[in-house]
C-alpha cells in the first residue's frame, strides 16, 4: 500500500514539475507548485504513518507545508497583480522588465 500512495505522489510532483517548465502563465506555475507542495505533504504523511503511526510529526509538517502554501500563493499573487497593472499581461518572460 505504501507504494501506492509514493506513486501517487510521484505523479503529482512529476505533473507540477512539467507545469513549472512548460507554462508561461503566472497562474499555471502557482498551480504547478502547489502541486509539488501536496505531493511532498502526502509524503511526509504517508511515511508517519508507515513508519511511526503513533506519532503524528508528518502531520504536523504537513500542516506547515500548507500554511506555506498560502504564504507562497499570496507572495505570488501579488507579484501577478503588480506584473499584470505594469505589464498588462500574466506572461512570467516579461518580469525582467520589473527592473526598471
Amino acid at each position: 500500500m505504501l507504494f501506492h500512495w509514493v506513486l501517487l505522489s510521484l505523479a503529482l510532483f512529476s505533473v507540477g514539475i512539467y507545469g513549472v517548465l512548460t507554462r508561461r502563465n503566472a497562474v499555471g506555475l502557482l498551480i504547478s507548485v502547489e502541486l509539488m507542495l501536496n505531493a511532498a505533504a502526502i509524503n511526509l504523511v504517508v511515511f508517519n504513518r508507515y513508519v511511526a503511526p503513533a506519532q503524528v510529526d508528518g502531520q504536523v509538517m504537513a500542516i506547515f507545508v500548507m500554511a506555506l502554501a498560502a504564504a507562497e500563493v499570496l507572495v505570488g499573487m501579488a507579484i501577478l497583480v503588480m506584473l499584470f497593472r505594469k505589464r498588462k499581461s500574466a506572461d512570467v518572460t516579461k518580469m525582467m522588465g520589473l527592473r526598471h
